[in-house]
């Protein structure tokens, strides 16, 4: 029997509305970033978690 994955699919686009990150395309509100990394780790909602590719024009 063949295994599955248990990793999820990676996304292939990520919104984002950061106009002053190198990362965005404004054309599209759209990050361009090869990785994203998002924190922190004891994040508990929404409004905790940064973008920490973030890297300013």
């Amino acid at each position: 029997m063949a295994s599955q994955s248990t990793s999820p699919t990676p996304r292939t686009e990520i919104h984002c509305d950061v106009c002053n990150c190198v990362y965005h395309d404004s054309q599209n509100n759209r990050c361009t970033a090869q990785t994203i990394s998002v924190g922190p780790h004891f994040a508990c909602c929404t409004s905790d978690t940064i973008c920490a590719t973030f890297q300013p024009e």
